[in-house]
């Protein structure tokens, strides 16, 4: 089965995609959030393309485990892209998933231009791979 991983932000959504297997998450693209509904349609695409059967969206709950203002941001997208593609989506802890990516990226001396248009996908892998090894294990 195929695992679709999703980072969501207020302008992009970062995406990722398990191997059959359930074993690597890869990253795949963004999705520019210009409105709900656009990026309903882009995700939709996306699942009938990998024939996607779990979701799994990242939720950044704050240090002390509390929701804040992005978690429930999250959390109401989540249950849209349930509602729309007719798949679970499964939240997933993601505390500090984007800091870790732009941590990796500017450990691996990308350019800041070039950072910005990969974090959001590669913050989309570690929270599939996250998902996955915690699964796995």
């Amino acid at each position: 089965m195929k695992i679709l991983g999703l980072d969501i932000g207020t302008k992009n959504i970062g995406v990722a995609v398990s191997d059959p297997m359930e074993l690597i998450a890869s990253g795949r693209e963004n999705i520019f959030r210009k409105s709900d509904e656009s990026a309903l349609v882009a995700i939709k695409a996306l699942v009938a393309e990998d024939n996607i059967e779990l979701i799994v969206v990242g939720l950044p709950v704050n240090m002390d485990g509390s929701s804040g203002l992005r978690a429930k941001d999250a959390e109401e997208f989540a249950k849209k892209i349930e509602h729309a593609t007719g798949i679970n989506v499964f939240l997933w802890d993601e505390r500090l998933s984007t800091r870790e990516a732009e941590n990796l990226l500017i450990t691996a001396d990308v350019s800041r231009k070039k950072r910005k248009l990969v974090k959001d996908k590669l913050a989309a892998q570690l929270i599939l791979q996250g998902y996955l090894d915690s699964k796995n294990s």
